[in-house]
């Protein structure tokens, strides 16, 4: 990102994670937030069209700590694929180490939002009391789950409204999904995908609720 929306950026996300942050401010700012980290995703392929070396594709590799490791990374997989990035799950133990793949500003538009999403998830967990007689660790595994998932959906909607605003940004995109997508299969030329999991708790609703909520990266501002 350039350094002025970079900075605005973290600026708001700050706020975000801020955790006297109200579900009513949290869901006001949502919208912009997600408009405004699309917007910037077109403009920069937009812009790589001619000068694809500006905009490369790389690869990381993001080590999740515990406790929810796997369900840490399910939330990384969330923001990354509508985003236009893909993951490679290398689970360790205790630990998640996924791959990442994707062109320079969607891995930093990821690596973002991820961070920043984690330590929201964390309040919204804090704040989530585990119904009796349920273990606290299945609740929250489905509460991860359920926020993951409406954050994944909101970011699909915020980078569809982009692309359609854009005249000729759908076929570019889909050709830098296609071109991360096969980097990512010469470097795993065997991946299996994962088995569904079975999760028992009962804090799905709960986290999908508060992922509506999250903060996606930005807000009403001046200059937005």
């Amino acid at each position: 990102m350039n350094d002025g929306l970079l900075a605005r950026v973290r600026k708001l996300l700050a706020m975000a994670e801020d955790p006297a942050c109200t579900p009513g401010e949290a869901e006001a700012f949502t919208e912009k937030a997600a408009e405004l980290i699309a917007k910037y995703g077109v403009d920069q392929a937009m812009l790589a069209v001619g000068d694809p070396a500006a905009d490369p594709i790389g690869d990381r590799v993001v080590t999740i700590d515990p406790p929810y490791a796997r369900d840490k990374a399910g939330l990384l997989a969330a923001v990354a694929s509508p985003l236009r990035c893909r993951v490679v799950h290398l689970e360790r133990r205790g630990l998640a180490r996924s791959h990442l793949f994707g062109h320079a500003a969607d891995l930093e538009r990821v690596e973002l939002l991820f961070t920043s999403l984690l330590v929201q998830a964390a309040h919204g967990l804090s704040a989530s009391p585990v119904p009796f007689g349920e273990s606290p660790a299945a609740y929250r595994r489905s509460w991860l789950v359920g926020y993951s998932q409406a954050v994944s959906a909101r970011l699909w909607s915020a980078e569809k409204n982009a692309a359609a605003e854009t005249p000729g940004a759908e076929l570019v995109l889909v050709d830098r999904t296609d071109l991360v997508e096969l980097k990512r299969d010469e470097t795993y030329p065997k991946l299996a995908k994962l088995p569904p999991r079975r999760l028992q708790g009962s804090g799905r609703i709960r986290g999908y609720r508060a992922g509506q909520e999250a903060h996606l990266g930005s807000a009403e501002v001046s200059g937005s």
